[in-house]
């Protein structure tokens, strides 16, 4: 039996570093959408980067909010108050708020709004003391993506989750890291060795996707993964590197209808000949005069 899909709209730094952005994104999601839960990011700047990283040049100008690449990631930043205001509005129109943590302070603030999850994302799953406080401090689910992380790394931090009997809080996905992904690249059956690897061990396997369309993520939750988070945007044509590959709301709308279509029809049949074939037989069945 296929676990119902789970689907995360994972907003990000979507937002532009605008609240009213935020909100339209939350409600959209929620509404119009129709996805579980919505995720966003928090970062500490001066935190998670060396003072040459936080002074140099954004990679890409043309999608730089700030002179630097330091301040362009001040300029996408909310609060903690902010983000708790986040959180209440997506109370109010029913979806799950989330946020991916990037660095230390960033886990403890937003730990203290007890999301229902939080996420470690690929760059930062190596973290090792903020996992470890994390198991320490935090008591809701946690969701690592693997995106280039080598075999060896994957079990080193399952195995952390096992030493603080949190494993059955550990989501894991699949997850290749690049912007956007091309589809050679994806490597689907990755689930499947992740499966093999650790399904017995933790809560769950997922999928992160950076790629283009939603065929893909489909066939993603037929190989096991049932929660799916998609990079989830209100315009692809906007500023910013993240736009591209992400999906726009009706993308993720038809991704949620989708995924729930494919859970409804993966059974087996429950006689051999069902009630809605029995009229067909009965009128079109070949009988031998």
């Amino acid at each position: 039996m296929y676990k119902k899909p789970y689907v995360i709209a994972e907003a990000g730094c979507n937002h532009m570093g605008r609240m009213e952005v935020a909100k339209n994104l939350i409600q959209t999601a929620a509404i119009f959408c129709k996805a579980d839960a919505i995720k966003f990011q928090k970062r500490c700047p001066k935190e998670l980067l060396t003072p040459e990283q936080y002074h140099a040049p954004h990679p890409n100008p043309e999608s730089s909010y700030g002179t630097t690449y330091g301040a362009h990631r001040e300029f996408l930043e909310f609060d903690v108050e902010q983000h708790a205001q986040l959180k209440t509005w997506c109370e109010e129109v029913g979806i799950t708020y989330s946020a991916s943590v990037w660095d230390m302070t960033s886990a403890k603030e937003i730990a203290a709004l007890n999301p229902k999850f939080i996420k470690i994302p690929s760059a930062s799953n190596n973290h090792f003391e903020m996992l470890q406080w994390l198991c320490d401090h935090y008591e809701g689910e946690i969701q690592i993506s693997f995106g280039m992380t080598t075999h060896e790394e994957e079990e080193q931090i399952v195995r952390l989750f096992e030493k603080n009997q949190r494993a059955k809080d550990l989501v894991l996905f699949n997850c290749t890291s690049g912007y956007p992904v091309p589809f050679e690249d994806i490597a689907l059956l990755e689930i499947t060795r992740m499966r093999k690897a650790y399904d017995e061990r933790v809560k769950a396997i997922g999928f992160s996707g950076h790629h283009l369309g939603i065929s893909v993520d489909i066939a993603a939750y037929t190989l096991g993964a049932n929660v799916i988070e998609r990079h989830y945007t209100l315009d692809r044509t906007w500023k910013g590197t993240d736009h591209a590959a992400s999906l726009e709301p009706d993308g993720v709308r038809k991704l949620v209808r989708n995924l729930h279509a494919v859970h409804d029809a993966l059974t087996f049949k429950t006689c051999e000949i069902l009630p809605i074939e029995q009229v067909q037989r009965d009128k079109l069945k070949y009988k031998k005069v």
